[in-house]
């Protein structure tokens, strides 16, 4: 069970480490960066049942990152662990807001979106491509290149 848990907070953190690191070799950090003092950073992390991720990928490359951009949703990176179970079934994304009550608006907004509600439907034809989701809201400390 602390394996369980242990592995649930690190394979996310060390993806989203890797991703910042790989990040700043790839694009300018500025990119990222806040623009206003209540800028909050959101790590969620899906699950997807056994055999589904690449439909989750295929999901988000080509509606849910276009869907959240309308939505003054940021996205910051989108990653999948390189270890086993998470890299069979786990997604993990950053999106920046620029305030916690933001964040609440935009995902009202978009789980409200008449697109967003005829992908899901359309994507989960089959069967559900997501079985649990996790949420973070996270500030970044002073030390951190995204600010």
């Amino acid at each position: 069970m602390f394996k369980s848990r242990l592995g649930r907070v690190l394979v996310p953190a060390a993806t989203l480490a890797v991703g910042i690191a790989i990040g700043s070799f790839v694009s300018p950090l500025s990119t990222v960066q806040a623009q206003s003092a209540g800028q909050v950073y959101e790590l969620r992390t899906y699950t997807a049942p056994e055999g589904k991720l690449k439909a989750l990928e295929a999901r988000f490359r080509d509606d849910t990152v276009r869907i959240f951009n309308r939505h003054n949703m940021k996205s910051v990176g989108y990653f999948t662990p390189q270890d086993a179970p998470g890299s069979s079934n786990t997604l993990v994304y950053l999106l920046a807001h620029p305030s916690r009550d933001a964040a609440k608006k935009n995902w009202d907004e978009f789980r409200n979106d008449p697109e967003w509600k005829k992908v899901v439907a359309e994507t989960e034809a089959n069967g559900k491509i997501v079985e649990k989701v996790e949420s973070v809201f996270l500030n970044p400390l002073d030390f951190s290149a995204l600010k």
